[in-house]
C-alpha cells in the first residue's frame, strides 16, 4: 500500500459549519474504507492548512478518487501528496545512475 499526506483547507461553507468538522471527518474515514482507502492519522492544523490525513491507498488513482469524493461535498480543498518510506527513498535513490 502506498502513503499519502492530504492537506485540507475548510471552504467558506466547511468554516461557516465547522462545529460539524468531526462529523464530517468520521464520514470521510468511513467512505476512504469504502473505496479501499485508510485513514491512519487525522491531526488539525495551525497555519497554511486546517487538518490532514495520512493515508494509504493501494495505488494513486483510488487516494484520487477518495479525495476527489470527499472534496466534492464542498467542505474543504485538499492537496494530495505521495510519501515515499525512508527504505522507499533510499531504493529510489540507490537505483540512480
Amino acid at each position: 500500500m502506498s502513503k499519502y499526506i492530504i492537506l485540507f483547507r475548510f471552504t467558506q461553507k466547511g468554516i461557516e459549519h465547522i462545529k460539524e468538522s468531526p462529523a464530517r471527518v468520521e464520514a470521510a474515514k468511513r467512505l476512504f474504507q469504502e473505496m479501499n482507502a485508510k485513514v491512519e492519522e487525522f491531526y488539525a492544523l495551525m497555519g497554511r492548512y486546517d487538518t490532514i490525513f495520512i493515508a494509504e491507498a493501494p495505488d494513486d488513482e483510488t487516494i484520487v478518487k477518495a479525495v476527489a469524493a470527499v472534496s466534492s461535498l464542498g467542505n474543504v480543498q485538499a492537496e494530495t501528496l505521495r510519501a515515499f518510506t525512508e527504505e522507499e527513498f533510499r531504493n529510489l535513490v540507490g537505483a540512480l545512475p
